[in-house]
């Protein structure tokens, strides 16, 4: 069983997994798995009032957890920007989405990485992932394999080897009020 196929099988069965995107390495886990949430918070050490970034592999898989997402979003940012290093913040279904994910708000931040592997793994679970750094709360953001703190990795169930491209987070842009609001200038420019 290769890599992917076996990281697919850990993430469906709600287990937490270390993989390359295009910007850092992540650590994720199925949407949908609140005690899989749980457990990533607990071994990340985050704060469980701090949201967590979601990885999608199309616009029409964040449609399902979001509230509509406006003409606008859809042209000025999803088209030009995604698959890349843009994460929008919408408003979402709080029906669907935990509050754990969500932070307590009722938003989410959506991205869809410019990654193969990423985006094998996002399809072959077939919903979201949570997708945060790879990192404990407050440690260095790891860019390369060799940057993941050894202790994390025995942490978790399974870590999908590649390189990530940008190395660079991901920019983050609230679109929840006008005018829009770049809550982290990372790796996209994009004018408000």
């Amino acid at each position: 069983m290769d890599d992917i196929t076996k990281a697919i099988h850990i993430i469906k069965n709600g287990g937490i997994v270390i993989f390359p995107t295009d910007t850092a390495f992540g650590m994720g886990c199925r949407i949908d798995d609140e005690a899989a949430v749980r457990r990533l918070f607990t071994i990340r050490k985050r704060a469980e009032t701090k949201a967590v970034p979601v990885l999608v592999s199309s616009l029409s898989m964040a449609q399902q957890y979001l509230q509509e997402v406006s003409t606008e979003v859809i042209e000025r940012l999803v088209k030009p920007y995604w698959p890349g290093a843009l994460t929008i913040v919408l408003p979402c279904r709080t029906e669907k989405v935990t509050s754990l994910v969500r932070g307590g708000t009722k938003t989410l931040g959506v991205r869809m990485p410019d990654h193969l592997t990423t985006l094998a793994l996002i399809n072959g679970v077939g919903i979201p992932m949570v997708g945060t750094s790879a990192n404990f709360a407050g440690e260095k953001t790891p860019y390369t394999f060799e940057d993941i703190d050894k202790k994390l990795i025995t942490l978790v169930d399974f870590v999908v080897p590649g390189e990530c491209h940008t190395r660079l987070s991901s920019t983050v842009i609230d679109c929840t009020n006008e005018p829009w609001k770049i809550l982290r200038q990372g790796a996209v420019k994009v004018e408000v």
